[in-house]
């Protein structure tokens, strides 16, 4: 004997919300399916976009990145070979190979200082960006002084 009694509009509702599940499900996984150059050899997978560089801390949040001076973000992390944070006065005066990741300010954010294996594997760098761009290096933009004209500034797309 049935004693709960299922309407149809249960059963559509039940195997609409079965269908939705099922379609948005492929979309969640594809996401995660990029795999930096490091992971294929046992690595750790960084986040697309990671730059190369050598890390020198000077005394926080100041730093030397690839030999120019440079800022750590406020929260900014640094992960050991191991994959486990490491404080700033720890490694102070210490250069590393490392693997970074700015923020939307162009201060460094996350840093991974490289086992030897993930060091071996090619990466691009600031100096030699993996697309013909990259928007915290350019040694040429327009500036203004303060003093140029007003019809003498360079006009939007120049």
């Amino acid at each position: 004997m049935n004693r709960c009694k299922k309407s149809a509009t249960t059963q559509i509702l039940l195997a609409l919300s079965l269908g939705l599940a099922s379609a948005v499900g492929p979309l969640a996984t594809d996401a995660q399916a990029q795999i930096s150059p490091e992971a294929v050899i046992g690595g750790r997978n960084f986040p697309t976009g990671t730059l190369r560089g050598k890390l020198l801390i000077l005394n926080a949040p100041e730093v030397m990145l690839d030999g120019q001076p440079d800022r750590l973000s406020p929260g900014a992390r640094i992960r050991s070979p191991q994959n486990m944070l490491v404080m700033v006065g720890a490694i102070q005066g210490q250069k590393f190979l490392v693997n970074y990741t700015r923020d939307p300010a162009g201060l460094v954010s996350q840093v991974w200082i490289l086992t030897p294996e993930e060091a071996s594997i090619e990466r691009e760098t600031a100096e030699r960006p993996f697309l013909n761009f990259w928007p915290f290096v350019a040694a040429s933009r327009p500036h203004d002084d303060g003093k140029t004209p007003f019809d003498q500034l360079p006009k939007y797309g120049e």
